[in-house]
């Protein structure tokens, strides 16, 4: 990877797109393009620990994907579990800590166990957080987070004209991790599909047409290449980005 203008990405959040494409240019039913869609995030996420990268988010199932055929949704489920069940110890012993973001209650009982054990088996690991997307959606996480100052006001604990961009931010389920800076979308649709919605405000965005099950660390490498060759300004000028480095 070649140095640029940014610091290689500490935070990356990607949507893993291009499964049931994969599957189908195979002549495969669209659940093996899942099945070698897990395979690929064990490679990212071994790339990520190898680059020192502090969280990495997946959006996994949006709370848009319970419209898809109710046999693929049932064998989605299945695999997310079988996942967990798999992979909980190989985190453990890698000092990789697993945070599930999402409205996690309509999921089955027996799977929010699951995800409620791995979730406390890993909480003290200092490593890479692995921050999965699950049943979730940008727009529920905002709504979620203004109901919360909502009853706040409403207890006369908050004043209207006290609600800011930080008290929002701070009710998102992100609200312990640092905000993206490099936003990777597999599979070749350019757009964000209502994932982290308001903590992709800054985010670089990469885009690539390989499918997620192609998706490999030569591909991860050429993202945070991009990523460093550009300049992040957050609403200043060029010249002020160089003042500061310069000082």
């Amino acid at each position: 990877m070649s140095e640029g203008n940014s610091p290689a990405p500490q935070h990356i959040a990607i949507i893993m797109d291009g499964n049931g494409r994969w599957a189908k240019e195979r002549h495969q039913p669209r659940f093996m393009g899942h099945r070698a869609g897990v395979k690929a995030v064990e490679d990212i996420v071994k790339h990520c620990v190898k680059l020192d990268v502090n969280v990495l988010s997946l959006f996994a199932f949006s709370s848009e994907n319970w419209r898809r055929p109710t046999k693929e949704v049932t064998l989605l489920m299945e695999l997310f579990a079988l996942a967990l069940k798999q992979q909980v110890k190989k985190l453990q012993k890698n000092n990789i800590r697993l945070q599930i973001i999402g409205d996690l209650e309509r999921f089955s009982t027996s799977l929010q166990k699951q995800i409620k054990h791995a979730e406390e088996l890993t909480k003290d690991n200092t490593g890479l957080t692995i921050n999965v997307a699950a049943n979730y959606g940008g727009r529920w996480d905002i709504v979620q987070s203004v109901k919360q100052l909502a009853e706040k006001v409403k207890a006369g604990l908050l004043e209207p004209d006290d609600i800011n961009e930080e008290s929002l931010s701070a009710g998102l389920v992100t609200a312990n991790l640092t905000e993206p800076d490099l936003f990777i979308r597999t599979g070749g649709e350019q757009r964000v599909s209502n994932f982290l919605l308001w903590q992709l405000a800054y985010t670089e965005f990469y885009f690539t047409k390989t499918l997620w099950p192609d998706f490999n660390h030569e591909n991860l490498d050429a993202a945070i290449d991009s990523f460093c060759r550009r300049e992040r300004r957050f609403g200043k000028t060029s010249e002020q980005i160089q003042g500061i480095e310069n000082a």
